[in-house]
């Protein structure tokens, strides 16, 4: 199996040796420590030269304003490559003149490090491959290696059982010249003994491999990352964390004197992700996941969610960020998921203009003939032809399964026109004076859950499961009673 990736949620450190690429004479000693709340410090005992500085005529050293920064920063430690990227200092020591001559010390911060390989910057593209695990992987994959059994002679358990391995069959699919593969490692059998009883275990961890044609960089890395964080924090509908990233190197020698290739070399990846993974921490519930790979294949869902992903982004930022990021005030979290339903819409592309653009246009000139012509240019960037908010949540009402949607927004002319009025009251006059709390946090809950519906539908989820969905998941069965209460005409009229 080879060693083990580096997960994020571990601390960890590397004494060695350190220097600029520009200047590998220039070695100075040092240990790299990461720590899952703070990142990647450097502390070194000597330093690189973090003054800027220009030497006008011979002898003149004049010292500006500010501090050098570095984009990368070698280093070797442990017999392992090291790279340093986004590199700037944090605090320095120096001794120039001290009584007791000492070594300068100096703190440097970086936001990724490469364990294993020496390049050039983020972009080099450099790796074969790169292997991802986030949390809830293996849940939603609904696949794993172990197999077990009790043994039940005329119909009740004896005692007796197994618990074994079985080979997985690759699940993977082609995107855009992209190859994503389901994979799986497990350890070997292993027997804790203790004082008071022997635990036996194995464990088996889901990651995702992606493998380009041509060869991809740590930036590519990182988005591939989010690209499946992002899409099990949709399916678990909650925050999804990277627990490690690891990368494949091809040497620049790939074949070996004797003929057979070399072997890729494993590169980690160290960073901090807007949430990093717990890697043993416990799973989501059954119950609290909106679909595994049961309900829609990964052959199926990956090529859908890459295109989804690039076209739907920002409304699927905005929505996640919600389970990410909730905001401590409704006000916020009322313009995030407004905002997440109306790029939604627009990211659909299918705006009509409310009026035919043929009787538009002279409609907006006949209009702007009555006004003086020092406000005519403010006054045309008003007269828009575009669908209101209220049309674009009628429109997002319409796509998901009709069932689904009407058990969760019983009342969507209601919904609708709260909506509308609490954004409209909230972005021109900054408050909401007609809406009590509860019926803003009601909106908030009620429109996150149309665009989720909405993406879970653009995702190819059958009409079946959005109905179980909604009749099922806690936070939905909630929602659905809110809208009942505060955004129900006749709940409104009782």
């Amino acid at each position: 199996m080879g060693s083990d990736p580096l997960n994020l949620d571990a601390s960890a450190e590397w004494a060695g040796l350190w220097w600029l690429p520009d200047d590998p004479g220039c070695r100075v000693p040092g240990v790299l420590r990461y720590e899952p709340e703070c990142g990647l410090t450097l502390s070194l005992i000597g330093a690189f030269e973090d003054r800027i500085t220009t030497t006008p005529t011979p002898g003149v050293l004049m010292v500006h304003e500010g501090r050098r920064t570095w984009a990368v920063i070698y280093g070797a430690a442990d017999q392992r490559e090291i790279s340093l990227f986004g590199c700037f200092p944090n605090r320095s020591q120096r001794t120039f003149g001290a009584r007791v001559k000492t070594p300068d010390k100096q703190t440097i911060v970086a936001t990724a490090a490469l364990i294993g390989a020496h390049v050039g910057s983020e972009d080099e593209e450099a790796f074969s491959a790169t292997e991802v695990s986030v949390e809830d992987l293996g849940h939603w994959a609904a696949s794993t290696v172990f197999e077990g059994f009790l043994s039940a002679p005329s119909g009740r358990p004896d005692g007796s059982g197994t618990i074994s391995v079985k080979p997985m069959e690759l699940q993977s699919v082609e995107v855009d010249g992209t190859e994503f593969t389901l994979m799986h490692r497990h350890t070997l059998p292993f027997f804790d003994q203790r004082r008071g009883g022997t635990i036996g275990r194995m464990v088996d961890t889901a990651y995702i491999r992606i493998t380009r044609r041509e060869a991809s960089s740590l930036s590519d890395a990182i988005g591939y990352a989010r690209l499946i964080q992002d899409l099990i924090a949709l399916a678990t509908h909650r925050a999804t964390g990277v627990i490690w990233i690891r990368l494949k190197l091809v040497p620049n020698d790939a074949v070996s004197e004797s003929g057979g290739l070399r072997p890729e070399r494993n590169v980690d990846v160290l960073y901090s992700p807007y949430v990093v993974g717990k890697h043993d921490a416990k799973a989501a519930a059954h119950h609290h996941v909106f679909f595994t790979c049961e309900a829609l294949s990964f052959e199926e869902v990956i090529p859908r969610w890459c295109e989804m992903y690039e076209r739907l982004q920002s409304a699927t930022n905005m929505v996640l960020g919600l389970r990410y990021a909730p905001a401590r005030y409704v006000e916020n979290n009322l313009l995030t998921a407004v905002g997440a339903a109306e790029v939604l819409h627009r990211g659909y592309d299918i705006d009509e203009p409310p009026i035919p653009s043929e009787d538009f246009k002279p409609m907006r000139e006949a209009m702007l003939a009555q006004v003086p012509e020092e406000h005519r240019s403010r006054l045309r960037g008003s007269l828009r032809n575009d669908p209101t908010l209220r049309d674009r949540l009628y429109a997002l009402a319409d796509r998901p399964d009709q069932e689904a949607l009407s058990a969760l927004v019983p009342d969507v002319d209601r919904w609708a026109k709260r909506t509308t009025r609490a954004r409209n009251d909230l972005a021109h006059e900054g408050r909401t004076p007609n809406h009590e709390l509860e019926e803003l946090m009601a909106i908030v809950d009620v429109t996150t859950a149309v665009v989720l519906l909405n993406l879970l539908n653009e995702l190819g989820l059958s009409a079946e499961r959005q109905r179980e969905i909604v009749r099922d998941h806690p936070q939905l069965r909630a929602t659905a009673r809110n809208a009942q209460n505060w955004l129900s005409t006749s709940e409104v009229n009782s």
